[in-house]
């Protein structure tokens, strides 16, 4: 056979892998794998955008040091090229190889060089040598320790994968206060149990010889955070784990413990005491390795308790973790722990597919601000004639009731109200209200539908996140909150997050997004309700793009003044502050204004860059993909025409970003509920007025069946109901035998009605090219 004739699975079954064998790749610790980077973005119906897949990857105590790209003998090796350099970027890869078994050609990701080369293969040894020219012990102690997948059942992803042995790398070098900055739901506490499994296998301490296994502390502010990293090691040997709380201090006479190797507590814990705080019963040198969990909520704030906790144990190493870039509100935790050795942001998470993408609806209505004038009845408090209240003053200087009773219908009118809803409100008082107000709308006859969960809820609070949390159970359905649930809460399965106080504050508007990012099956995306115009934060530099220009909903009355400008209020350490005990003025509005309220929306959508675009710049950015794809009218109507055709055009919009999702909410945009897809897409780029999904079909059944029997007629007409019902989905070549099983029973009995298969086939795609003519 021909070396052109090859498949890429014969080149690299019989010129690649003998050259890595011959090498000594796969053997005496080294492995050789196929790693699926990334899975793609999340789309509409179940589908992911593309995905990414290194054909090699060349991993040597526990560090991935090449990735090797392969084509097939018949082409170029540098068609590879490319592709390795992007592999060997994301997995953090020294070498990137590019081959088609015939010829090969290496580029140092480090310093620039690239040119062919010769073989043989470089070994695993010397790989590894090309790779570190500093030999360090500790960095051959970590790599013959292997990762803790529980027996292969999972792996780490690349980025944590990375996470992990930056942080090592920092170690092995002497580092004593590293830091690791990833988006909410990346995985953080896996990060963590992996470096700690490291550090317990290969009995690193800060001696600087394995003669003992580590002690080491997981510092969080709230019990939750620590009860899931404590149930996150369970890998360890027990008698290794130990929690510092205030029963197992007093089982203990009044001492924390000390016998373990693994330690788990929140501040507030460590830092109280009856006498001196709990943390100086322990030797400053007692904690070899300390982790502290969102650190950015102020543990190395100068001026916190916080800080002399972590001064007091300032000969251990100490690794912060936080979801946070470097911004002025928490310059000071960068200044303690330094630059981040590894970061992962959320745009990173959403486009690799390791988080669930979102939109957001901004919602403004008439009565977002409010001015007092005599007719509306003062319930309680006193208010002056002409006196203007904006968002950041209700439900904490002024309660309307009506007004929130507006907000709690626009929203619950429009989700799936069995759908898992996290609300954040201005305090813990209004957080009761709105509890109250959305159980009196609700459609469930559950009286346990929706919870407060904040300070004041206590353990039953506690009780009621946990089974929020559990994605089997669905009651209760939605929580409400003032401060509480803004981090800690791993609640996969959340579909909507509410905002109906101000949030002024970037590190908490970033950590709320991440409560809906984490990945849970049949979840495309989720939907920020934007009541209080923070999805102003995303213009902001520091969020995770540039700035870009507003895009305001046309709004049904006066727009809000916004939130006011000032400095970052102090972030809440641990649970909702308490509320401040002043009365507050309340308003029951005249019949007529209750009555008047009205919203309106727009929605907002995350692109590939990072950055938020409204619809409009949607629509644009479609234009611009068709015109590259379709030449003309009369291209785009024959290859909507043919339902293979039409598959592969929707996968080539799928892998620019238009899933059948966006599609749908572009046809909503110019006003083609009822209309095909193909309508809108020829809209956008033709300019051509949408027909409705009926007339089509009704001019297809007026036309287009006088000349076919009457039992395909019979056929043909369920085809073009069920097309008019729902559109052309359903009008795919693999609807065509659901078609047939649902009306004749089986395959066979078809054909005895219709004629062979062949006929079938042919009158199905006929059918369809009547359909789009004109």
């Amino acid at each position: 056979m021909s070396f052109h004739d090859e498949t890429e699975s014969d080149t690299r079954a019989e010129r690649i892998d003998p050259v890595l064998a011959a090498a000594g790749w796969g053997r005496k610790g080294s492995r050789v794998r196929r790693e699926v980077i990334c899975p793609g973005r999340i789309q509409s119906g179940g589908t992911r955008g593309k995905g990414l897949s290194a054909d090699y990857v060349l991993v040597h105590k526990g560090q991935k040091l090449a990735v090797l790209e392969a084509k097939r003998a018949g082409i170029s090796h540098r068609n590879g090229v490319g592709q390795a350099k992007d592999y060997a970027t994301r997995l953090g890869s020294r070498f990137a190889y590019a081959s088609n078994g015939l010829n090969w050609y290496q580029i140092d990701m480090l310093t620039g060089a690239e040119a062919d080369m010769a073989l043989p293969f470089p070994t695993p040894a010397e790989l590894w040598d090309r790779t570190f020219a500093d030999q360090n012990k500790w960095r051959e102690r970590f790599g013959a320790v292997d990762f803790e997948t529980d027996g292969g059942k999972w792996e780490l992803r690349y980025y944590q994968h990375k996470a992990v042995n930056a942080a090592l790398e920092a170690l092995a070098k002497g580092d004593r206060r590293i830091l690791l900055t990833l988006a909410t739901g990346t995985g953080k506490t896996s990060i963590a149990f992996q470096i700690a499994w490291k550090l317990f296998q290969a009995k690193w301490n800060l001696s600087g010889e394995p003669t003992r296994r580590p002690r080491i502390l997981f510092l969080a502010d709230r019990n939750i955070l620590a009860d899931q990293a404590y149930n996150a090691f369970s890998a360890f040997p027990s008698d290794a784990v130990t929690r510092i709380d205030p029963d197992t201090i007093r089982k203990n006479r009044g001492n924390p413990p000390k016998n373990a190797s693994l330690f788990f507590t929140i501040f507030q814990t460590f830092m109280t005491g009856e006498g001196e705080p709990v943390y100086t019963q322990y030797p400053p040198d007692f904690f070899d390795f300390i982790v502290i969990d969102e650190c950015h909520r102020g543990g190395a704030k100068d001026e916190s308790e916080w800080r002399r906790l972590l001064e007091y144990f300032e000969p251990a190493a100490q690794l912060g973790l936080t979801a946070t870039p470097k911004r002025k509100h928490n310059a000071d935790t960068y200044a303690y722990f330094g630059e981040p050795v590894y970061t992962y942001a959320l745009r990173d998470g959403i486009e690799d597919g390791f988080l669930t993408p979102f939109k957001v609806r901004q919602m403004i209505s008439t009565i977002d601000d409010y001015v007092y004038d005599g007719i509306d009845q003062v319930i309680a408090g006193e208010v002056e004639q002409g006196e203007k209240f904006t968002e950041g003053d209700f439900n904490s200087r002024i309660v309307i009731p009506e007004r929130e009773l507006s907000r709690v219908k626009e929203f619950m009118d429009q989700i799936d109200q069995r759908q898992k809803t996290l609300v954040f409100c201005a305090t813990q008082e209004h957080a009761a209200l709105v509890r109250d107000l959305i159980n009196q709308v609700k459609q469930s006859n559950n009286p346990d539908y929706c919870h407060r969960v904040t300070a004041d809820d206590g353990a039953l609070g506690e009780q009621y996140l946990r089974d929020f949390q559990d994605n089997e159970k669905t009651i209760p359905t939605i929580l409400t909150t003032s401060q509480k649930l803004s981090t800690g809460v791993d609640a996969r399965n959340i579909r909507h997050i509410v905002l109906m106080r101000p949030i002024r504050s970037m590190i908490e508007f970033k950590q709320i997004i991440g409560r809906g990012t984490r990945l849970f099956d049949g979840k495309e995306f989720f939907t920020v309700w934007d009541f209080v115009k923070a999805h102003e934060n995303f213009n902001d530099p520091e969020w995770d793009g540039e700035p870009l220009p507003a895009a305001p909903a046309s709004s049904p009355g006066t727009p809000p003044a916004g939130p006011e400008s000032g400095g970052e209020p102090p972030q809440p350490v641990g649970d909702d502050p308490i509320d401040p005990p002043r009365e507050k003025t309340v308003i029951k509005l005249s019949d007529g204004k209750a009555r008047q309220i009205v919203y309106a929306a727009t929605t907002t959508y995350w692109n590939a860059d990072g950055k938020p675009i409204t619809a409009a710049q949607l629509v644009n950015q479609l234009f611009g993909h068709l015109s590259n794809l379709v030449a003309d009218e009369e291209q785009l109507r024959d290859l909507w025409s043919n339902p293979d055709n039409r598959e592969r055009f929707l996968s080539q919009l799928l892998d620019r970003g238009f899933d059948q999702s966006r599609l749908r909410d572009i046809r909503r945009l110019i006003d083609a509920t009822d209309s095909d897809i193909y309508d809108v897409l020829a809209y956008v780029l033709f300019a051509t007025s949408p027909q409705t999904r009926t007339a089509r079909a009704d001019r297809t059944r007026s036309t287009a069946l006088n000349s076919v029997d009457a039992p395909m007629r019979d056929f043909l007409l369920g085809v073009l109901k069920s097309y008019e019902e729902h559109g052309s989905p359903e009008l795919a070549t693999g609807k065509l035998k659901d078609y047939l099983t649902a009306r004749y029973g089986t395959t066979a009995d078809a054909k005895a009605r219709l004629g062979d298969i062949a006929n079938i086939r042919t009158a199905y795609f006929d059918i369809q090219g009547e359909l789009y003519r004109s």
